[in-house]
């Protein structure tokens, strides 16, 4: 189930939130914990054992986490941090990473003439088990460095792990984030009517520009990558780069919108990325809960930029390599890391400073970087991305290389041309400003009610796709 689909909108969320606000505010945790279990079953319903897996991780980080807080021995804190951070990392790479990992050991022994060869199994990846297992090792980290008291409440616990507007895809969630409003809410009508909002424009990023832009992406590699036109290319990955934002800004939104109806504060997990002029900037407005995760457990833990040059250069590399193995057991995305470092790094030696002075510039840098580096992330293989960047950059390429029709990007730009301008205006701070300033007039609530029904009668044309993220 998903927020954007029939099921979500005119079953699941209204008859939740009735018996939500029906129900005694001190019996509202267990309601909101119920309804997340039945939302996250109904995603796993096809592989009921992931949905048992996703029972027994909360008990178990709930414990691990009271032997934390309990224990004064450091040795003993530890053992139960390590054992904890082990049991949570096991089943993300059983199911994640062990294909990837079997195949390539597999290569590997193919080499040595001794015919050793593992067998490989191909697991599906359990609903949002990369968002859950980073907020339950943030959670015991920060048990551990006594930042927060360990839970001593177990129905507290359940209902902030089990959330259904972040379990899925995020935002990653700390506990100390919402610990309080967990024992106490605020409901009132503008929080109602702010929630309601927020999620009416997050549905429509996603299903009026997100998937629309997708169409176009699909439809580029349907063709073939080494039978398109340069314009049809460019035309191409800034769909995907468009679509990629709207997706997740959108889904992230919309779990802020429902957040506020239900009482809660969501972190924010996007400020306008594409706004920024330095990759370095880029990463602290994308996926922000996600970039904050890595710089807390992994980045300052390892050193940060307090040890000298070669260390902080190192702990770079270590960052970006996990964040690209994060998104996708591939070497596409170990590729895209290793890109990010390289970028971000050489900003912080000296070219991020020129960016940041001269903003023309820096928009201009990251008019093309954000594109390639998308274009890394889009393609699984190798061979592909190169002759992708042989469409985009032709005199690169030896004359009589390829053959395409030679007006497809004004076929395509007919169709799609109007999509694509919408999403370099909305991937801007602009219908944003003007939303906050005319946010209490009639006509902008006009406007939202006309939206929203206008994405009810795409997703009844069947114009509608799961989230990208869900895939990560």
């Amino acid at each position: 189930m998903i927020f954007s689909s029939f099921d979500f909108l005119f079953r699941f969320l209204p008859l939740f939130l009735i018996l939500y606000f029906i129900c005694p505010e001190k019996w509202r945790n267990q309601c909101l914990f119920a309804g997340s279990l039945i939302f996250y079953f109904y995603g796993a319903r096809h592989s009921p054992l992931y949905f048992v897996l996703f029972l027994l991780s909360i008990p178990v980080n709930f414990f691990i986490g009271q032997l934390i807080g309990r224990k004064r021995d450091a040795k003993e804190r530890s053992f139960w941090l390590n054992a904890g951070i082990f049991y949570n990392l096991f089943w993300l790479i059983l199911f994640k990473y062990s294909t990837f990992i079997t195949e390539n050991l597999n290569l590997l022994l193919s080499y040595t003439k001794t015919g050793l060869q593992f067998p490989v199994i191909r697991l599906s990846l359990p609903l949002g088990i990369s968002f859950y297992t980073f907020q339950a090792i943030a959670y015991l980290a920060d048990v551990y460095r006594k930042e927060i008291r360990s839970e001593h409440s177990l129905l507290r616990f359940c209902t902030w792990f089990s959330m259904f507007t972040q379990v899925t895809s995020g935002p990653i969630t700390r506990y100390q984030e919402i610990r309080s409003q967990l024992i106490r809410r605020r409901f009132s009508m503008n929080r109602l009517e702010t929630g309601l909002r927020e999620f009416t424009i997050g549905l429509s990023l996603k299903v009026l520009l997100a998937n629309q832009l997708g169409r176009l992406w699909s439809q580029v590699g349907a063709i073939g990558y080494e039978s398109i036109s340069t314009p049809l290319a460019w035309m191409g990955i800034i769909a995907f780069s468009l679509q990629l934002y709207f997706d997740f800004y959108g889904y992230s939104l919309m779990a802020q919108g429902i957040g506020w109806i239900l009482g809660f504060q969501i972190p924010r997990n996007f400020a306008y990325p594409y706004q920024s002029l330095t990759m370095t900037e880029f990463w602290r407005r994308w996926h922000i809960t996600l970039g904050k995760w890595f710089r807390d457990y992994v980045y300052i833990p390892l050193g940060g930029n307090q040890k000298g040059f070669v260390i902080m250069v190192r702990n770079l590399l270590t960052v970006w390599l996990l964040t690209g193995f994060w998104h996708g057991a591939d070497w596409n995305f170990l590729l895209w890391g290793l890109l990010l470092f390289a970028l971000i790094s050489i900003e912080k030696m000296g070219l991020g400073r020129i960016l940041n002075r001269f903003p023309a510039a820096g928009h201009l840098y990251m008019a093309l970087v954000i594109p390639l580096n998308w274009l890394v992330f889009a393609i699984s293989q190798p061979p592909q991305i190169l002759i992708y960047l042989q469409r985009l950059f032709p005199f690169f390429t030896a004359p009589g290389t390829y053959t395409w029709f030679e007006g497809d990007y004004l076929k395509y730009g007919r169709i799609y041309g109007l999509s694509l301008l919408a999403g370099l205006i909305f991937m801007t701070d602009l219908p944003r400003r003007i939303y906050s300033r005319h946010r209490r007039s009639f006509l902008t609530a006009v406007i939202l009610i006309v939206l929203f029904w206008l994405c009810v009668y795409c997703i009844k044309m069947g114009m509608d796709d799961p989230f990208l993220y869900f895939r990560f």
